[in-house]
């Protein structure tokens, strides 16, 4: 008996069935409930939480500077080993100047989930001139600080919703303090985690 008798190989007519299987998966990816499969922070709170920096102080238009992202956890747990969740982790950027950053409100910060829709690494946000993205570093993508949408890298060559980070939105109260709304997960709302959403 030789050595390739053992081996299984893929028929055609086998290989085409497996090939109209992932079509039709992809067909139908935009409809899955992708929040109920994948590890989205789902115990997000019903009612509006206050934007809390690492220093434990609430973010305010009026003082968090231009250009400027910090790392924030949402939603917190209490519970510090899930809080450190790398799927609770979020980018909160004011943005630069030239995007808006400069208006004390809430149009001037963005929040993205921090991880990158190519293969789940953990992307940051670069202020320095020239740069001023969010930038992956483990395959090069790269993210568009105003609307979260990858432009260059292998995250940018993936079908929408694929290429679009999840976001959180905002309310400012009346002394500037900035607070997270409560997010609807869905690929046409807030987006998943890990997976995307549909750019508005």
């Amino acid at each position: 008996m030789s050595a390739t008798s053992d081996k299984k190989t893929l028929s055609r007519r086998d290989f085409l069935k497996l090939m109209g299987a992932a079509g039709t998966g992809l067909a139908f990816a935009p409809f899955v409930p992708w929040g109920t499969f994948l590890p989205n922070p789902s115990s997000a709170a019903a009612e509006k939480v206050p934007v809390i920096l690492p220093d434990g102080s609430t973010a305010n238009v009026f003082t968090f500077p231009i250009n400027h992202a910090e790392v924030i956890t949402y939603p917190k747990t209490g519970d510090s080993v899930l809080d450190e969740e790398a799927f609770r982790k979020w980018q909160f950027i004011r943005l630069p100047e030239k995007f808006g950053g400069d208006k004390n409100e809430v149009s001037s910060f963005r929040a993205y989930s921090m991880i990158c829709l190519h293969l789940w690494c953990v992307w940051k946000y670069w202020p320095q001139e020239g740069r001023m993205r969010g930038e992956c570093p483990c395959h090069g993508s790269m993210y568009d600080p105003v609307t979260g949408t990858a432009f260059a890298g292998p995250a940018s060559l993936q079908a929408p919703p694929s290429d679009t980070l999840p976001e959180l939105n905002f309310e400012a109260d009346a002394d500037g303090n900035l607070f997270v709304t409560p997010p609807q997960w869905g690929p046409n709302k807030n987006g998943v985690v890990g997976y995307g959403r549909f750019p508005k």
